[in-house]
């Protein structure tokens, strides 16, 4: 049964990511828990598809690894030599660094990868570490994060697993594969021959991998879950906490929890004492902590708690397992929408890939959190995880910094393997405070609108509630609302106002709550205001010909408050997709955002009615030579009451704004300055002008920020802008800039946010060529580094020059930090 009011007074958790002080690792490094980053000092080269002797003979041999054990032969054989090939950090996307062809997937952006590309589809890793003699008896796994895509490994020549999904978290258990006290090697054969799903995915290693070690009587992975009621100004936890014991006997225990505040102070501890476990067995145990006046996790103050669970036998701790916790609650409510601990919040979001500029899928994590922040610049509040699960690292951005998430499961079905992927994704998430919503599926066009598509979607539900009953589930659902996966979803998912009548489906459905999973955004290139579809390039349009645009959909949902809120498509633009044109543009422009996150115009519609500033923005830019005494549509979005709009001190009259809406005039083109000020009141409030500037002269960097963690993972994203001589932007610049730098950091990729450009955003290192050199044009103005420190402390310089401008230099510096512990890289 479907409850006619979907109520979750709970919760949340986690960030299942057992992360440890020095202090805490050191003293029980022998015994407890460590958590190793394995990112660093891979070897990389391309395999073959299709031919097994370009594939490094992998599998040929008279015993295949599958046909004894131990038998991995070619890249997967300990002895291997790789000597010869390309190092590599990860997180790694070796599709970026592939050039671009008319003749290659239309939906993953034209990049020479998939079945027709069968000499660069097929990617292998290794990396050699050493675990010592001292761990033997514990029981040690890989974890891979997410490898894109059919990933098979190896341990020292031992098949240990494959995964053919590219967004699922695999681990796999090697304690009975290592050389203890020696040296080990683990080897990846990557195939992404075939796509999983319609859009830029990427190709490799593009999330962390990891090397976890415990006592034989630990937390399960991922194995705690935290849910929350809350009463007054009280809460209660309840605390589930999955234990195995591994040795061959039963053992006693105690399973202490610990519940510490933002600044690690102890909050209180409760212990279940005298624990009785066989050998070989697992169980799950149950708590119930009451905590006093907490602090809530809110949009507003996104307060995390940390619960510490210790088990300890013989009076000594021999596995501490840290789980993040956000105390807050969540309920869907079918006539009044969404509510974040009691109060109504309207969820204004945008759904997002995971590819960035530069990088590809292999998005470092401060890079994560400066996606999410460009996003809550507007007022965003909610992102929705398109189409498949997210990297852990940007739901634990999301949980710092005050982010509802919609979190996506990547396909329907109701046989194991379906079950499997998705158990996986839940448990790894379902401690994220951030999330607020699951879906079980998107656009299942064969099934969504038919009796297999509600009976397919009611039965995922009633597995999924077995994982979490916590939170609501939905389907985002395209058409056929009343006769499919509509009749059986928890909260229904609206895929587009114009695919029915969301109010007619509400009178019918009056227990179901609603969310606009995803609404049409205004599709266009950034800084173009003269369509070039020839050359892969738009003005700013309504996406539908039923002309439903930004504004028509949120006004739509804003009046509507029996709607939770919405997901425009997109946030960011993204690779592949380019609908509606084909070849020479590569990447979607239905973002808010382009590829590098530098806004759109529509960028500021949506902060206006969004955020709580005030906001004042004309578009369009005012470079137009040739035009003079044209009309030339200036449109203003702001959330003043009024609007004066002046050019050249010349008052051009004052309008009155709607709510949620913008104004708009027919101004003739002359040189000079165009100045809108706001009101509110009658008083002045905000203002904003547009000027006609001069050529480019000069290039100017700017950083997100200017100090920089020195671990080998840090980044910071960098603007290249172009300025004319009285340092104003030039709107209309398109000049190629070469960058140079120097100190404990790298370029790992540049951008510009051109759909169209076909330009190299990454320079690969060979032995013909060592030093790269690294060079981007701006598109209108403007372009992107992203730089990456190294290990080491210092000052990090970058250099941008043109020819015939000003170059610019940029000093950046680097700090001893903490590093997260690593396993060590062996180099021969």
């Amino acid at each position: 049964m479907i409850k006619k009011n979907i109520s979750l007074a709970l919760i949340l958790f986690l960030g299942v990511m057992s992360v440890f002080s020095q202090n805490e690792k050191t003293s029980f490094s022998t015994q407890g828990r460590e958590r190793l980053l394995m990112d660093f000092g891979w070897r990389f080269a391309l395999g073959h598809a299709t031919d097994y002797t370009k594939d490094f003979t992998t599998g040929t041999s008279y015993f295949t690894y599958f046909a004894k054990t131990g038998y991995g032969d070619g890249v997967a054989a300990a002895q291997f030599k790789d000597s010869t090939w390309r190092e590599v950090d990860l997180p790694h996307d070796w599709a970026v660094e592939l050039p671009f062809s008319g003749d290659a997937s239309h939906s993953h952006g034209y990049k020479t990868i998939g079945y027709k590309y069968p000499e660069t589809s097929v990617g292998w890793y290794r990396k050699k570490f050493t675990v010592p003699a001292s761990d033997m008896g514990r029981k040690i796994s890989i974890q891979f994060d997410g490898v894109h895509r059919n990933a098979t490994v190896w341990v020292n020549g031992f098949y240990v697993g494959n995964e053919p999904s590219g967004y699922a978290t695999s681990v796999y258990d090697i304690t009975d594969y290592l050389n203890y006290g020696g040296e080990n090697t683990v080897a990846v054969r990557v195939d992404a021959s075939i796509e999983e799903g319609w859009y830029y995915e990427g190709a490799g290693i593009y999330r962390h991998v990891w090397l976890n070690k415990t006592d034989r009587l630990h937390v399960a992975q991922f194995g705690t879950f935290v849910t929350t009621e809350l009463t007054g100004n009280n809460a209660e936890l309840t605390v589930r906490t999955k234990v195995q014991n591994q040795h061959d006997k039963s053992s006693v225990f105690t399973i202490e929890q610990s519940l510490l505040d933002a600044n690690n102070q102890q909050v209180l501890s409760k212990k279940l004492e005298n624990v009785s476990l066989n050998g070989n067995v697992d169980n799950t145990y149950f708590q119930k902590i009451k905590v006093e006046k907490p602090t809530l996790w809110s949009l507003e103050n996104p307060y995390l708690y940390k619960l510490k669970t210790n088990i300890i036998t013989d009076g000594k701790i021999v596995d501490s397992y840290t789980t993040n916790v956000g105390i807050r609650t969540v309920r869907f409510d079918p006539n009044q929408g969404f509510f974040l601990n009691g109060k109504s919040v309207k969820i204004v979001g945008t759904n997002m890939h995971q590819d960035h500029a530069g990088v590809g899928t292999a998005i470092p994590d401060a890079l994560q959190e400066f996606r999410i922040k460009k996003l809550k610049e507007m007022g965003n509040n909610g992102i929705r995880t398109s189409h498949n699960p997210s990297t852990p690292e940007m739901l634990d951005a999301c949980d710092r910094l005050g982010m509802l998430v919609l979190d996506e499961n990547r396909l329907m079905g109701i046989n194991q393997e379906h079950f499997d992927l998705m158990e996986r994704f839940m448990v790894r998430d379902r401690n994220h405070p951030s999330v607020v919503l699951w879906s079980v599926g998107n656009e299942e066009w064969a099934i969504e609108s038919n009796e297999k598509g509600a009976r397919i979607t009611k039965t995922m539900q009633e597995f999924a509630q077995k994982i979490d009953s916590s939170r609501a589930f939905t389907v985002a659902i395209s058409g056929g609302w009343e006769n499919g996966s509509g009749k059986t979803t928890q909260v229904m998912g609206y895929n587009y106002i114009v695919q029915g009548n969301i109010d007619e489906h509400h009178k019918n459905f009056p227990w179901q709550s609603g969310i606009g999973t995803e609404e049409s955004n205004t599709i266009g290139t950034r800084g173009v205001y003269v369509d070039d579809k020839a050359n892969g390039r738009m003005a700013a349009s309504n996406r539908m010909p039923e002309n439903v645009g930004t504004e028509s959909g949120w006004k739509f949902y804003a009046a509507r408050p029996f709607l939770s809120g919405l997901f425009f498509w997109t946030g960011f633009d993204y690779r592949g997709e380019a609908n509606p044109l084909l070849w020479p543009a590569v990447n979607s422009q239905f973002g808010i955002v382009d590829l590098c996150g530098f806004p759109k115009d529509i960028f500021y519609y949506l902060k206006s009615w969004w955020g709580k500033q005030p906001v004042m923005h004309i578009m369009p830019h005012w470079n137009w030579k040739g035009c003079e005494g044209k009309n030339i549509k200036v449109t203003i979005y702001s959330n003043a009451e009024e609007v004066e709009l002046v050019l050249n001190k010349k008052s051009l009259g004052k309008k009155t704004m709607e709510k949620n809406g913008h104004l708009e005039w027919e101004v003739a083109y002359q040189p000079g300055t165009l100045v809108a000020k706001g009101f509110v009141n009658g008083k002045p409030t905000v203002s904003e002008q547009v000027e006609t500037t001069g050529a480019p002269a000069k290039v100017a960097l700017l950083a997100d920020r200017s100090q920089l963690n020195a671990d080998g993972e840090d980044v910071a994203v960098i603007t290249v802008q172009l300025n004319d001589l009285k340092n104003r932007w030039v709107p209309t610049a398109n000049k190629e800039v070469v960058f140079t730098l120097s100190g404990p950091g790298k370029i790992i990729g540049v951008g510009n946010g051109d759909p169209a450009s076909h330009a190299p955003e990454q320079f690969v290192a060979t032995a013909s060529n060592p030093t790269p050199q690294w060079k981007r044009e701006t598109f209108n103005g403007l372009a992107q580094i992203i730089v990456k420190t190294t290990k080491q402390a210092g000052e990090i310089t970058l250099i941008a020059s043109s020819e015939g401008m000003t170059s610019s230099t940029l000093k950046l510096t680097t700090t001893t930090s903490v590093l997260r512990p690593t396993t060590e890289i062996i180099k021969k």
